[in-house]
């Protein structure tokens, strides 16, 4: 009797043992945190909110308390996701909404100018007026932060650069302009002088003025007379 209470002792502390040995080698177990999970479905609207402050405000008098009013959200739910207004800016201006269109779904009317001017529309105008006022609202900040730099090119600049990248590319394959035409300054021709004339000079971007660049300054330097319809 003796020797078996002995011998469950025994296997008692061997099991004591092992479980000590497991406790003492096992990883330590992370404390529960507390609080709420970020709600990150108002992101959005809050990211449209800064760029239209942005736009109004410029970078050097926008808030975070003007961003969180215009989005109808508390200032605390903004600085939760974002811990500064540099942050804020570049993941807005980040979100931008691309004007990425496949090439299929460009139009093609054969010619330069009629695939220029088939852009041209109230809503396009009206895009682009808001994301230069938006690059105005940030060139300070830009001049200090290369990534925001990137940012906004990538965001601001380029979709439409690339857009009229194409138009000159398929002119070319046609033999429409030459194969020497410098492309990537004449894709910035139109964005430079509507960002001059609504920045510089205080003055609207119309569809006239618009024309006006491809009649007067774009066609020609490729070597081709306009044909108004």
């Amino acid at each position: 009797m003796n020797k078996e209470i002995d011998a469950t002792m025994q296997i008692d502390t061997t099991l004591l043992h092992a479980e000590l040995v497991e406790a003492a080698t096992a990883p330590p177990v992370e404390p529960a945190k507390l609080g709420r999970k970020r709600d990150h479905t108002r992101d959005a609207e809050i990211l449209d909110a800064a760029l239209d402050v942005l736009a109004e405000s410029g970078y050097a008098g926008m808030t975070i308390d003007m961003v969180a009013a215009r989005a109808k959200a508390g200032k605390a739910t903004v600085y939760r996701r974002w811990a500064s207004k540099g942050e804020l800016v570049i993941d807005a201006v980040s979100c931008m909404k691309r004007d990425e269109v496949a090439p299929e779904n460009l139009p093609d009317t054969g010619t330069l100018r009629g695939d220029l001017t088939a852009n041209i529309k109230t809503r396009t105008i009206e895009e682009g007026v808001r994301k230069m006022r938006i690059m105005s609202g940030i060139m300070s900040m830009i001049s200090q932060d290369p990534e925001l730099a990137e940012v906004a090119r990538e965001a601001i600049i380029e979709p439409r650069a690339s857009v009229n990248r194409l138009y000159f590319q398929r002119a070319i394959d046609r033999g429409e302009i030459s194969a020497d035409t410098d492309v990537e300054r004449l894709v910035m021709v139109n964005q430079a002088m509507a960002s001059y004339r609504m920045l510089v000079e205080s003055k609207p971007i119309t569809r006239e003025f618009l024309l006006g660049v491809i009649d007067g300054v774009i066609l020609p330097a490729v070597g081709l007379k306009p044909k108004r319809p």
